[in-house]
């Protein structure tokens, strides 16, 4: 008989303590075997070894090209660069370092063409400036230059320095698309940074976007443009829509405004395919 009573209270803590089990979140009985596979985890078991990112050596001082850039522009002249409207020679001024916008011939595209990318510009508005608002020292970097004219995605360059504009025209912004998170503009005459990250748009064979285009500025060391998803080729009248390409040149603008022109020194590119 006492050999049956215990019989029977064994059998009664073992099916409390299985609903007792039971009972607990899903969660909480996970946890307990995440805690029991951690107890028995080595430091190996999340190390990876391979592959091995390759060695680049970093620019002598802050702004210069890595080991493993291609130079655009390293004050010497503008080998890299032709013509949008024909893609004859590059015809902007070269001088004491410094390539100047020619308004007079357009703008100009890298003869390599490019799909994702971090990218190093460094531009100057002149001390002498004059104009006001979209007048006033404007130009554009288009991050891929899809034909002719201003077609493509252009980041824009004014001297927005206590000149006012609409904000997604100023100088950090994707044109008539994102507005920049800061103004950290400097003031005519002098230099002003862009390091940018860009995330070129994908396509299906059909044309359709796969994947669309991002953007990331930062402006004198300060982030105005975080991974923002673009929503097309920047515009100046109308809606963005993106069209189908593989790789593109990127674009410096020869705007028509009257101001004086502006300039460029020490472009450099990393593509990142």
């Amino acid at each position: 008989m006492r050999n049956s009573v215990s019989s029977l209270l064994a059998y009664a803590v073992l099916v409390a303590a299985s609903v007792s089990l039971l009972s607990q979140p899903a969660g909480a009985r996970q946890g307990q075997a995440t805690s029991s596979s951690q107890t028995n985890a080595k430091p190996e078991d999340t190390e990876v070894w391979e592959p091995v990112p390759k060695v680049v050596t970093p620019g002598p001082t802050c702004g210069a090209p890595p080991s493993d850039a291609i130079v655009l522009f390293d004050g010497k002249n503008l080998d890299e660069w032709v013509s949008v409207k024909d893609k004859s020679p590059a015809q902007w001024t070269v001088s004491d370092g410094v390539m100047t916008v020619n308004k007079a011939v357009g703008s100009i595209e890298t003869k390599r063409a490019f799909k994702d990318y971090q990218l190093h510009v460094e531009w100057r508005v002149p001390e002498n400036i004059s104009g006001t608002g979209q007048a006033r020292g404007n130009s554009g970097i288009f991050l891929a230059s899809t034909g002719t004219g201003d077609a493509g995605y252009e980041l824009q360059v004014l001297d927005v320095y206590n000149n006012k504009t609409y904000v997604n025209g100023m100088a950090g912004s994707i044109y008539k698309q994102a507005i920049p998170l800061a103004n950290p503009c400097r003031k005519p005459g002098e230099w002003n940074v862009y390091d940018i990250v860009w995330t070129a748009p994908t396509f299906n064979g059909d044309g359709s976007v796969k994947t669309p285009a991002y953007a990331t500025v930062l402006f004198n060391g300060v982030l105005v443009e975080n991974h923002y998803e673009l929503k097309g080729e920047t515009l100046y009248i109308g809606k963005p829509f993106y069209k189908a390409y593989t790789s593109a040149p990127i674009k410096l603008q020869a705007h028509g405004d009257k101001s004086e022109p502006i300039s460029f020194r020490n472009i450099w590119v990393r593509p990142l395919e």
